[in-house]
């Protein structure tokens, strides 16, 4: 069932979505070749837990940290270690959420690390910019097929592939909720999103097969099954008459 947010639920979460705008942010900003992606982790709850807030994700299902970090062929949900060692050339996916005032933000970008290849950077921007085309669509009685089209029409020019095994999300007072909003679909089909509704909305791109793997170590951490790069964005939406507001903000 859809939860449709109060305007004081919507002035809570966006202070959940501008902290975790800003754990995002202050992650992004350090990343370099050499830093751990668990000093990431330790960067990124550092400064939720400095803002009052909590992080979303620790403990979620068991996930053991803060940030799900995913670099180059990890799709998502990559699990922080001082043994993961960010080096020059490589994307990574920083994927962040936020709890307070009992409702949650959540957001991702996929930064470069150093100088990437041309064909790396392309996959950044265009997963960037799906997303873009996604939130010129977004408001009340728009249709979660028009969204997932818009981003799989705009990513296909280019020769990538959504990912279909995992979506975004409706969100609140629980991470995830009602409604699943995938990253591909059929324009004029689907649920219609009303006026109240929040939802994060996050491409998985790959750049070669939509198929992946979980892995059987960890249970968590989702890789393409070609090995080839994938990238990563996300922001926290609210559903207004005549367009959508970003929650995730700093």
């Amino acid at each position: 069932m859809m939860i449709i947010k109060s305007d004081s639920d919507i002035r809570l979460m966006r202070k959940a979505g501008a902290i975790a705008a800003g754990a995002l942010q202050a992650a992004g900003e350090a990343v370099r070749p050499g830093i751990s992606t668990k000093e990431l982790d330790r960067i990124v709850e550092s400064y939720i837990r400095s803002h009052g807030a909590i992080p979303s994700f620790k403990g979620y299902g068991g996930f053991p940290a803060s940030a799900c970090i995913s670099i180059n062929h990890v799709v998502i949900h990559g699990i922080p270690s001082e043994k993961i060692l960010l080096k020059e050339g490589d994307i990574v996916s920083v994927d962040v959420g936020a709890y307070i005032g009992g409702f949650h933000g959540d957001n991702a970008n996929t930064f470069p690390v150093g100088n990437v290849s041309p064909e790396a950077m392309k996959l950044i921007e265009v997963t960037r910019e799906s997303l873009h085309q996604a939130e010129l669509i977004l408001k009340a009685n728009v249709r979660l097929g028009d969204i997932g089209n818009a981003i799989e029409s705009y990513v296909t020019q280019f020769g990538y592939t959504p990912v279909k095994d995992f979506v975004g999300h409706g969100i609140g007072r629980a991470l995830h909720e009602d409604p699943n909003v995938p990253n591909f679909g059929r324009a004029g089909h689907g649920l219609r999103l009303p006026k109240g509704a929040t939802v994060a909305i996050e491409p998985m791109i790959n750049m070669g097969t939509d198929q992946v793997l979980i892995s059987n170590e960890d249970g968590w951490t989702v890789t393409t099954v070609d090995g080839k790069l994938s990238a990563h964005y996300e922001n926290t939406y609210f559903i207004d008459e005549n367009c959508a507001h970003i929650l995730t903000q700093v």
